[in-house]
């Protein structure tokens, strides 16, 4: 029995299908090992049997598996607490939902709500989600699988690399500014701290909201908490999901006390957000980041990555932290294959010369000296 037996046929899979895994690696039924660092886009971000994380889990299942927003939770309190203090000074509420497209969904909700205006500005290339406002403001969605009969606002996409067209597309009619610091999706390209600034300025200037998806870049893969950390800007709202609960679906957006003063009972909602196993796995992974100091392993393993990973096939390396782009010679989907045959997952992105490398945060110099030695093997 197979799995495309009975599910809709959307997606292109790889011949690999693992059945546990261990540390960095994904095992199959007759014990073939795979090195994954592509992490389930991103959201493995402690491995596969983590024992915090799985005594976490298995603690929560086993007292209260489920309740709702409907009554107060201790550990959905701890996990917002934990996420706060990680985030970036200045952003001190969370609001907890179950994906990286209902984060930026509600974030854009908000941006809209409170300012009652109209237009968004997004970036080329960016990718923000597959619901109808994160589709919105998703470059090419509209012309690829959108299928909306119409976007439910007015969206401007504007030039990643040019901060004269972000400032010429600002009006008195923009709800929010929306970016991804390290456009994933596109190949992990980064956003030159450049245009950053000016949409922080250009916000300020016109009150509009500056939002921050991290959806991707965020919870440490950066080799920081966030990429807003590194680059010193703190925005107005930043959402976050994929590594935020190392496996479980979670996701949320983090803003300041003064805007979520201006939210009252039933601006949001959601059933499974903030679910006590889910906010189990929350507080496990960020008390994990920090005592067994991953930030560091992140800037230490990203440097050697870009030190020994341009061989082969790869001419360049881009992104940043454990979020990056190896930007190939020959089409990308091709050396992927080839690292699968030497067991090595990695994943493709938008752009058909650039492999994305997105591995769990515990990744050891070990192992990127094991890619480095694949890739050399591998024809430009």
């Amino acid at each position: 029995m197979h799995e495309s037996d009975y599910t809709i046929p959307v997606y292109g899979q790889l011949p690999f299908e693992p059945v546990r895994g261990e540390g960095v690696y994904l095992i199959d039924r007759e014990g073939r090992r795979v090195m994954d660092l592509y992490g389930g886009h991103a959201v493995a971000c402690l491995g596969y049997g983590h024992p915090v994380l799985t005594e976490a889990i298995t603690r929560q299942a086993s007292s209260l598996l489920f309740q709702s927003n409907a009554v107060p939770l201790s550990i959905r309190a701890r996990a917002a607490k934990a996420l706060v203090d990680f985030a970036p000074d200045g952003l001190d509420r969370a609001f907890f939902v179950n994906s990286g497209a209902e984060a930026n969904e509600n974030a854009l909700r908000i941006a809209f709500r409170l300012t009652g205006r109209e237009r968004v500005v997004a970036l080329e290339r960016a990718f923000h989600g597959r619901t109808g406002a994160a589709g919105a403001v998703t470059w090419g969605a509209s012309a690829g699988w959108y299928a909306f009969p119409r976007s439910p606002f007015e969206v401007t996409f504007v030039s990643r690399d040019d901060p004269a067209q972000l400032i010429a597309a600002m009006g008195e009619d923009v709800a929010a500014v929306i970016v991804e610091p390290v456009q994933g999706v596109a190949g992990a390209y980064d956003v030159p701290a450049t245009l950053l600034t000016e949409a922080r300025r250009a916000t300020e200037a016109c009150g509009s909201f500056l939002i921050f998806d991290e959806v991707q870049c965020g919870m440490g893969r950066s080799g920081d908490p966030f990429m807003a950390d590194r680059l010193g800007i703190t925005p107005d709202l930043l959402t976050t999901a994929k590594s935020l609960a190392g496996g479980m679906a979670a996701g949320a957006l983090v803003t300041t006390e003064a805007l979520s003063s201006r939210l009252g009972r039933g601006d949001l909602g959601t059933t499974f957000g903030g679910g006590p196993l889910a906010c189990a796995a929350i507080e496990a992974v960020i008390d994990t980041i920090r005592t067994e100091g991953l930030l560091e392993r992140v800037r230490q393993v990203s440097r050697q990555i870009r030190e020994r990973c341009v061989v082969g096939p790869v001419e360049h390396v881009q992104g940043a932290g454990l979020l990056l782009g190896l930007r190939t010679v020959r089409p990308a989907a091709e050396v992927r294959d080839a690292l699968l045959e030497r067991d090595i997952l990695v994943g493709t992105s938008a752009d058909k010369h650039v492999l994305r490398l997105l591995p769990p945060l515990i990744l050891e110099s070990a192992h990127v000296e094991t890619l480095a030695s694949a890739l050399a093997e591998i024809a430009p």
